[in-house]
């Protein structure tokens, strides 16, 4: 009965926090709200701006620690929406509103799993959720400014909507501002140095470029050019071409590596925007992931980005929802997903020996 209660209160939590718009960077509202119902249950709270994290009640400092974390923020909503993004929904046994799969299901998810152990004497780990803020922009403001709080943490479950299938390796990111430069001329004439053409020629390097170190699990390092901005006028050879690279890594490079291996590929001038948003690889004979194999988990590499990439020790994603519903318009969950994912939580965690 237990149980059961935990998944209707989910459910009905989730459904509060889709009615409260949580825009990344504005999550206020979403967080009263989480804040409001651990206190109903009587767990203490520690707030940090819009993030907020609580530990159990018999917290033993000789034991290891592990972290529940997920996002309270979400995307701004798409176009093609046929419902209020921002209302609940249920139809067709869906329930449809923004932020639902991702994260709120995995968000509510975790909270119940930590309140089911949070009055459990004789843990042989101590635990600490974290409902965080700005994961969607990988703002300064969310994990970033946590994981300074945070005394240890020994490793991560990040609540992500995988299916309840276990991420053990994820993608990180370095995104590129490059430019390239000539010297402005008449168009007419044979004069100046087209800063496009340069580009060109940069562009080509990294559509054919591989990088030999490949991920048996992430894969090779993928490199898109997603912007480019040149020129201002039609007989003006433009002096300078700006470009924009979107660099996925793999756990085989440092995304300090990354710079040096652009820098030397290309012409142009390359400026990375931030190093920290690193990739991730767990150990795969770490007791949690052999647990998750005996239970027939699915073990793979995560392309997508979480806040595992702010993450300075161990950590894997798993949780209820799927990937491909993020971002997209009518974004939904099922209610079972939600119940089946507290279920797996909870076999996962439960006498688990670190």
């Amino acid at each position: 009965m237990q149980l059961e209660n935990l998944c209707s209160e989910s459910i009905s939590l989730l459904k509060q926090l889709i009615k409260t718009p949580s825009l990344s960077g504005d999550e206020e509202g979403v967080a009263n709200i989480i804040r409001g119902y651990l206190e109903d249950c009587n767990i203490p709270v520690n707030v940090l701006k819009n993030n907020t994290w609580c530990v159990n009640k018999y917290w033993d400092a000789s034991k290891p620690v592990i972290l529940l974390n997920s996002h309270i923020d979400t995307v701004k909503p798409v176009d093609g929406w046929e419902y209020n993004p921002f209302d609940v929904t249920e139809e067709d046994g869906k329930i449809i509103g923004l932020g639902s799969n991702d994260a709120g299901a995995p968000l509510v998810s975790l909270l119940a799993v930590f309140k089911y152990f949070f009055e459990k004497e004789g843990l042989p780990y101590n635990l600490i959720f974290a409902a965080t803020a700005e994961e969607e922009s990988s703002g300064k403001n969310g994990m970033a400014l946590l994981v300074n709080v945070l005394e240890r943490v020994d490793f991560a479950i990040v609540g992500e909507p995988t299916m309840m299938n276990l991420a053990i390796a994820e993608k990180g990111l370095v995104v590129f501002d490059c430019i390239a430069h000539g010297r402005a001329g008449h168009a007419a004439r044979d004069e100046g140095i087209n800063s496009i053409y340069i580009a060109i020629d940069d562009i080509q390097k990294i559509r054919n470029y591989k990088y030999p170190k490949v991920s048996p699990l992430l894969g090779s390092v993928k490199m898109t050019v997603t912007q480019v901005e040149a020129g201002f006028q039609h007989n003006v050879v433009p002096d300078t071409c700006k470009f924009v690279v979107d660099v996925r890594t793999n756990e085989c490079y440092t995304n300090e590596e990354i710079v040096d291996a652009l820098s030397e590929l290309l012409q142009s001038e390359v400026k990375p925007r931030s190093l920290r948003l690193n990739s991730s690889g767990f150990d795969p004979n770490h007791p949690f992931v052999v647990k998750a194999k005996s239970l027939g988990v699915e073990c793979y590499g995560s392309p997508t980005l979480s806040d595992q990439s702010l993450m300075p020790y161990p950590s894997v994603k798993i949780g209820p929802g799927d990937s491909a519903r993020s971002h997209t318009a009518n974004e939904y969950i099922y209610p079972e997903e939600i119940s089946k994912g507290i279920e797996k939580y909870i076999v996962l965690l439960e006498g688990l020996k670190l």
